[in-house]
């Protein structure tokens, strides 16, 4: 097997994660009362309970480089519906090279 890392994140519900997830292509592989493992091709994503975890002050966090951003955030968009609180969890678009900033710059 090839050497990998894998995000231990905390979730306040099993049950609402596993669903925000499977919607966006994850399968559960794994599930006790005490560790729950998400995998999507080669991702895989492990979850511990933390029923009191504040999004709004917590610092966990798993940053995916996908295949298909633009597949993968039109599933995002369904899952508004989902969200406990705004951009919990939530998205960013790919971070732009210096030479991209500096063409748009100078296009303007």
């Amino acid at each position: 097997m090839a050497d990998r890392a894998t995000p231990n994140l905390p979730a306040r519900d099993f049950d609402e994660t596993a669903q925000f997830y499977e919607a966006l292509g994850f399968s559960q592989t794994w599930r006790d009362r005490a560790w729950m493992i998400l995998t999507r091709g080669s991702l895989q994503l492990e979850f511990f309970p933390h029923p009191d975890l504040d999004p709004s002050a917590s610092w966990f966090s798993a940053y995916l480089r996908l295949s298909d951003p633009p597949g993968s955030m039109k599933l995002a968009g369904r899952l508004a519906c989902l969200r406990p609180a705004p951009g919990f969890p939530g998205s960013s678009p790919a971070p732009q090279t210096t030479q991209a900033l500096s063409s748009a710059r100078s296009s303007t």
